[in-house]
């Protein structure tokens, strides 16, 4: 099944350049519907809001996180399927660990290039 590249796609980060480069980037992709949220509370009022088809989202946030972020999505009965992507600059095995057992679906680490991101895209959302 073809991934729908017109699926809207929430990017949440606190840090406008990484929400610059990760809009960039999944628009090299041919992704056309992205938004932004710039902390976990923003993104889940828009998620409150809209249908997304897919969740990127930074760990380290406040006043929300994105690890809170995640919870409160798989908790929801209309949004526990939701893709979610986390990415983080901690690489440690207990952050990975925590990350899976709260249902993320993948895991980026910064540095990341553009390979690893489509590479992450394609094992959640299937080729495109």
């Amino acid at each position: 099944m073809a991934v729908d590249m017109n699926m809207k796609v929430l990017i949440v980060d606190d840090y406008k350049t990484m929400l610059r480069v990760l809009h960039s980037l999944l628009r090299q992709m041919n992704f056309t519907d992205i938004e932004e949220a710039k902390d976990g509370a923003k993104a889940l009022e828009k998620l409150k809001q809209d249908t997304y088809g897919l969740v990127i989202s930074d760990w380290n946030m406040e006043p929300m996180s994105g690890m809170e972020l995640l919870k409160e999505i798989r908790a929801d009965e209309g949004m526990k399927d939701l893709p979610f992507i986390m990415i983080t600059a901690e690489s440690s095995s207990e952050n990975v660990k925590a990350a899976k057992e709260a249902g993320v679906s993948n895991y980026i680490i910064k540095p990341f290039t553009a390979e690893t991101l489509q590479t992450k895209l394609v094992s959640v959302l299937g080729d495109f």
